[in-house]
């Protein structure tokens, strides 16, 4: 079985920008989604995946993911997804001897920015970095199936602050 040991966490500042090594544009959306799992279409540069995450809070998922032909991936996008398209730049920034991949999210998910760290087990010790936030593995209103049907900016909190 394919598990996926991940923990997310809100970015405070910008610190992260002068550590990070390398940074690529992602694109997805959901083609499913039901109270189970979500399947997504995933364009990564010139690769397409295509990829099923179970739906179970925490940081232990089951995923399953396979690549597909890149033309394939951009025609499901464009004609078969459900809500939003999720759009960020994905920057890998390495610290004590763990990789981070901080996403910053852009189009209707613009301003949030969000740090996530695979682990080979929940138990696993890391070092925080400075700019490391409040942990939100749990909220699901941040995974990226939940920001593709609503939004950053359509949070009522967001709303407020743009007027």
């Amino acid at each position: 079985m394919a598990v996926e040991i991940e923990r997310k966490f809100r970015v405070t500042s910008e610190a992260w920008r002068s550590q990070a090594h390398s940074r690529r544009r992602l694109r997805q959306g959901y083609l499913a989604n039901t109270a189970r799992a979500s399947v997504r279409v995933r364009l990564d540069g010139e690769e397409g995946w295509l990829s099923v995450k179970s739906m179970r809070g925490g940081m232990t998922r089951d995923e399953y993911e396979v690549q597909i032909p890149r033309a394939d991936a951009q025609e499901m996008l464009e004609r078969l997804c459900e809500g939003f398209a999720i759009e960020k730049w994905r920057h890998l920034v390495e610290h004590a001897g763990h990789t981070f991949e901080v996403d910053e999210f852009l189009a209707e998910n613009a301003g949030l920015v969000i740090a996530e760290l695979e682990l080979p087990a929940e138990d696993t010790p890391f070092e925080r970095p400075a700019w490391l936030g409040t942990e939100i593995t749990d909220e699901e209103r941040f995974y990226n199936v939940r920001l593709s049907q609503k939004p950053y900016r359509h949070w009522p909190e967001n709303l407020l602050a743009s007027r």
